[in-house]
């Protein structure tokens, strides 16, 4: 019963994040976003490549794909609880409660790390792609809402005094599973978040190994010219 909708689940999640938003938008443009810059296809890289305009539109393409792939099981358990309510059933079978409290958030869960791995490894793009930030964020907006602000205020914070969008992502992945831990989320949750935050930092080690050198990229900065075709 958990296993089939769990695999659905990931496979749906896997294709929402693969679809390569950055990619296309730098096309449109005339850019093969995976040849200039970080070479990678995420906001920042087309932000410091094309400009504000182009960024925050990966941006919020790609923070819908985490949504998206961590959402469509929640509307399913909307459906159902809608279902049960109005059917007036006071007491519900034990099957349907497992559906509705352990599948359809189990799914939700399996969801996101769909989304990001696909993100992070697009069927569309040869396996190549960004690491996974603004969709995580967009999953944990759905799923862990409090944490996802937390999130973006480290991140913002951090970007604010270093200026290193890759330290304030770091960061700001790291902050979520202290939030969970503290504000007392269950289990599952709180183990996505530390799978997610471990994730993060090992998709930004080259960023790691710059920031220690100090030859990382800060944000403002441009990038070398791109070469429109």
């Amino acid at each position: 019963m958990l296993l089939l909708p769990l695999l659905i689940a990931l496979v749906v999640g896997y294709l929402f994040g693969s679809l390569p938003f950055g990619y296309l938008v730098a096309r449109a443009k005339g850019v093969n976003i995976f040849e200039v810059g970080s070479k990678n296809p995420g906001a920042t890289n087309v932000r410091r490549v094309l400009g504000s305009g182009p960024g925050n539109l990966v941006l919020l393409l790609d923070a819908a794909k985490g949504a998206a792939a961590a959402g469509w099981p929640l509307i399913f358990r909307w459906l159902a609880l809608e279902k049960i309510r109005a059917a007036g059933n006071i007491v519900t079978s034990p099957d349907q409660m497992f559906i509705v409290d352990f599948v359809y958030p189990t799914a939700a869960i399996a969801g996101l790390v769909g989304a990001m791995l696909g993100h992070s490894f697009s069927c569309f793009t040869g396996f190549r792609g960004g690491k996974g930030v603004a969709t995580g964020a967009g999953g944990f907006a759905v799923l862990f809402p409090l944490g996802a602000l937390i999130a973006i205020a480290v991140f913002g914070l951090t970007l604010g005094v270093t200026r290193y969008a890759s330290l304030g992502s770091m960061l700001g992945a790291l902050s979520l599973p202290i939030s969970a831990v503290l504000l007392q989320r269950p289990p599952m949750l709180a183990g996505l978040c530390v799978a997610v935050a471990i994730f993060v930092v090992v998709r930004h080690r080259a960023n790691i190994s710059r920031l220690l050198a100090g030859t990382e990229n800060k944000s403002g900065r441009a990038a070398q010219k791109p070469n429109l075709t």
